[in-house]
């Protein structure tokens, strides 16, 4: 179960993605493809699949199994999942110092993400991590549907359909360049501010949070 840290009073609501935003679990996805790979005897190249982590994993899947068979095979991986990924899992430098920031100032932090929820809520446990609020199961524009429910005003993700979805819903689009797409694609797709990482958060959170406008 994901613990929730309450905030001292008023201020932002703030969205976060989690797999290359607020944790790398390249080498966990890594393993448990792997895995997979062993059981079915399918040659899957687990090293370029962890290059493109960010849509949801049926997506993923459809590079390697027929249709008929991803359903299958999602649930097989989302069985194997909790025993070789979250140990290797790690926290991205400066996520839980964001996480603090925003419930510093008052604030609410939400996490929505395409990942299945039981496991990033196993990721956020494991790792210490802390959000108000755990979505799972969205991905880009949908991702709205969760950051306009929360009223976020503001959306941290390393994607462009993390861009997308910031957009969709009215809030801040701060990108952060640590996942597949770099600082300029994520630019040229619209996002508000782009940050190398989370590192520089805190400082952009104390100038937003303090005039009410996107601080680049």
């Amino acid at each position: 179960m994901v613990a929730h840290a309450s905030s001292s009073g008023p201020g932002p609501t703030v969205g976060f993605d989690l797999d290359m935003t607020l944790i790398d679990s390249r080498p966990g996805i890594h393993a448990t493809w792997r895995r997979l790979a062993e059981e079915t005897g399918v040659d899957i190249d687990a090293d370029l699949v962890v290059t493109r982590l960010g849509p949801p994993l049926v997506q993923e899947m459809a590079h390697w199994f027929p249709a008929e068979e991803i359903p299958a095979m999602a649930e097989r991986y989302r069985r194997l999942y909790p025993d070789h990924a979250i140990e290797p899992t790690t926290a991205m430098p400066g996520a839980r110092a964001a996480l603090e920031a925003v419930q510093a100032a008052g604030g609410r932090t939400l996490v929505v993400t395409a990942k299945y929820r039981p496991s990033a809520a196993l990721h956020l446990e494991h790792l210490g991590l802390c959000p108000d609020v755990l979505v799972g199961d969205l991905w880009a524009e949908g991702k709205a549907e969760a950051l306009t429910a929360h009223g976020a005003s503001a959306y941290v993700g390393d994607h462009v359909g993390d861009v997308r979805g910031a957009r969709m819903a009215g809030a801040v689009s701060v990108a952060v360049a640590t996942g597949p797409c770099g600082a300029a694609e994520l630019a040229a797709e619209g996002a508000d501010v782009v940050l190398p990482g989370l590192a520089g958060f805190p400082s952009w959170l104390a100038a937003f949070a303090g005039d009410g406008r996107t601080a680049a």
